[in-house]
Order: structure tokens, then sequence, then C-alpha cells
């Protein structure tokens, strides 16, 4: 059952869509990934969404068998289709948008097969574009995703207990966030970034670098899932950076907070004010209009005045971004990077990361999600800045 709530916003998603289909010169777009179905019907099935370009979306369901509604088609295999379409009145497309970034190349085959498509467009890099700007639905999901991590960060303090490792520690942590409310995993659009929850790095590990592009890495616990904690014991003197992914609701928060196992070195108190210095320029810089790539050269700038560019977004290996999207997928455009072509725009949120590597202490830093305005940035995520010491 669909939310009452949800249906005009849904509505407003579909024309968005139908919108870039006809830019696009194409007849329709089906969509087959659990993100893009959900985002626009607001469940998740095992087939084909549709939309033609204009007109209204068919469902064709192979499961669940029990799922019902106007212009939904239970199906068993793709080759059903074409005689779905002509049965229905359904105008049979030649110039269509698929996931192909997505989409196995079996299903676009099998898909081509039926269809005989004349050309294919890429639906992806479409669906990640439109999926940038955020509806009034949405915003407000982020808001409670928000309060739900505040509230798990606000118990942090209480999950540490003497002579823990970090794994010890991050487990306590999960704990608390599956208690709050936490789904327990989240999404990111790289099918190889795999990593559970989110991440808790210390001490050198936090310089060990990642085949993922996360913004700092980890050694994790095998060479199958090379990120984040690998049982480091936590110590006096080390930063311990706790980067929980906020999935309170569909829609993902990030916030990373550093904690203390008693005094820091007086050089990673003054990265992390840094990282704060980086964050209050970005706020008082980004609105609508701004360009990504002039907000990655500021925080450099800074980094650099501070005489800290060298420990700037990891050590060993560098992250190339200071930020990235955030929504139904942790690593959604736009990225704030040198490379970026992408202007910020009203109803756009992102995770801004401004983070430091000091040798045999940890990482220490900041990150929090925005919500772009017109006239700004609103914080999304609210909670205490300051380096937390665990005791």
């Amino acid at each position: 059952m669909i939310e009452e709530t949800l249906i005009n916003d849904l509505f407003l998603r579909q024309k968005r869509l139908q919108r870039a289909i006809r830019e696009a010169e194409t007849d329709g777009i089906f969509l087959t990934s659990d993100v893009n179905i959900f985002y626009m019907t607001g469940t998740v099935f095992g087939g084909y969404y549709y939309l033609p370009a204009e007109g209204d979306p068919a469902l064709f369901v192979r499961r669940p068998e029990s799922l019902s509604g106007e212009r939904l088609y239970g199906i068993r295999k793709t080759e059903q289709l074409p005689n779905i379409f002509k049965d229905n009145g359904l105008t049979m497309p030649k110039k269509i948008c698929l996931e192909t970034d997505k989409m196995s190349y079996n299903e676009c085959v099998r898909l081509q097969n039926c269809f005989d498509f004349t050309e294919i467009v890429n639906a992806s890099t479409m669906m990640s574009r439109i999926r940038m700007l955020k509806t009034p639905y949405e915003i407000s999901r982020f808001r409670i995703s928000a309060q739900g991590h505040a509230a798990t960060y606000s118990k942090i303090q209480d999950c540490y207990r003497e002579g823990m490792t970090d794994l010890q520690f991050q487990v306590e942590i999960e704990r608390v966030m599956r208690l709050n409310g936490s789904f327990g995993i989240f999404k990111t659009s790289n099918a190889n970034m795999n990593i559970f929850m989110g991440s808790i790095l210390t001490g050198d590990n936090a310089a060990t670098p990642s085949p993922y592009d996360f913004a700092l890495g980890g050694g994790g616990q095998s060479p199958l899932c090379p990120i984040g904690a690998n049982g480091t014991l936590l110590r006096k003197g080390m930063a311990v950076m706790v980067d929980m992914v906020g999935n309170y609701t569909e829609y993902l928060t990030d916030m990373t907070r550093v904690f203390a196992v008693g005094k820091l070195p007086e050089e990673a108190y003054r990265a992390h004010q840094t990282s704060l210095e980086i964050q209050s320029a970005t706020e008082a810089t980004a609105m609508s209009g701004v360009a990504c790539a002039e907000l990655w050269d500021k925080a450099l700038a800074i980094a650099d005045k501070a005489g800290l560019a060298d420990c700037f977004m990891g050590a060993k290996q560098k992250a190339k971004f200071v930020g990235h999207g955030i929504g139904l997928e942790i690593d959604e455009p736009p990225v704030l990077t040198p490379r970026s072509k992408d202007i910020l725009k009203s109803g756009m949120t992102f995770a801004l990361e401004p983070k430091f590597v000091i040798a045999g202490v940890g990482a220490v830093g900041i990150e929090n999600s925005f919500l772009v305005t017109e006239t700004g940035l609103e914080k999304l995520t609210v909670f205490p800045e300051e380096i937390i010491e665990l005791a």
C-alpha cells in the first residue's frame, strides 16, 4: 500500500522522467533495478517498470505474485512482453532507454530480441540525474533519518569499554543503530563497494588504502572486503572516527564524528579545527548556482594554508573529492571534485566530509549532510562537532 502522501510525489517524479525521455528523443524507458523501481513506484518488485514518453506507466511483475494494481501485468518471462503490449493497446517502443549500467547483458539481449529496438539510450545516467533533485516527500524522509542518526550518535560514548578493539566498538554501535530503527544495510551505486552499516577507523588503519571509492579506507577484516575496522586495539592517544550511515528511512544521511581515547596530540585538534573551517567556508559559499568544483578548490586551499594538504583526504592514497550526493544510495551525484561539471541546484542533497589522517593517531574531521536551497545550505545532521573524549 503506497502512502497517500507519496502519491503526488510519485506523479511529480513521473513527469520529470517523461520530460527526460522526450528530451532524449526516445519512446519510453524500462527500469529493472530495485532502487529505480522503488523511486518510481514506492515499492520493489522483480520485473520491469515501463514508462512511455506520453501516458501512464505499466508494471510487468514476476514476483511477488500477490502484487496487484492498475496496469499491472503478471509475467513469468521477458518474452511475454510483446503480446501483453499488443493485447492491451500499448504502443511498441523502438527507441528505448535501458539501465545499461545496471541491467545484465542477457537481459538487454532478451529485450532487444523482443522489441527489435532501433536505438538504446543509457537510462542509468538519466535516472541518477533526475534523482539528484529531491522532491518534498524525499526531503521529509531525510529529516527523519537525520534525527535517528543523531539519536544513535548520542549513545556512542556509552558503547565504549576500555580494552576494546575497533571491531568490538563498531558492533556495539551497530546494536544501538538497529535498536534505534536502522535498516542495517545501505545501498551504493557501485556494485563492488561492499560495506556493512558504515566504518570505524583508528590509528594507522585510517591511512590504509582501499580499492573502494570512499573518502578514507581501512584494511577491513578480509582481503575480500578491504574496508574499515580491522581489529585494532583502542589505546590512549588514538582518534576513533565513526562514519556510520543514517539509514533510518530509505533516504540516507551521512555523518562522521571523531572520538578520542584520552587526549590526542595537538596536531590532531588543529587538523580537526581546519575541517570545521572548511565546513564553515562551504556553508558560507554554497547555494543554488555554485559550481561543485569551486567548493573542492576552496576546501583544498584552506587545507594547504593550514599546512595540512599532505594529509587532507588521506595519507598514502587520497580521495579526489570532499563531498558526494546522497539519496537512496550513498554515492549519488553531485560530487565535490575538481573535475566536476555539476552546478548546485535547490533540492540537491550532499554530504560534505573534509577529513585528515594523522600518522599514528588516526583520522579527524567532520561530515554532515546538507540540503541545497536557493539562498544557502540547510544542515540536516545536527550533533556536536568537537572531538569527544571516550571514558
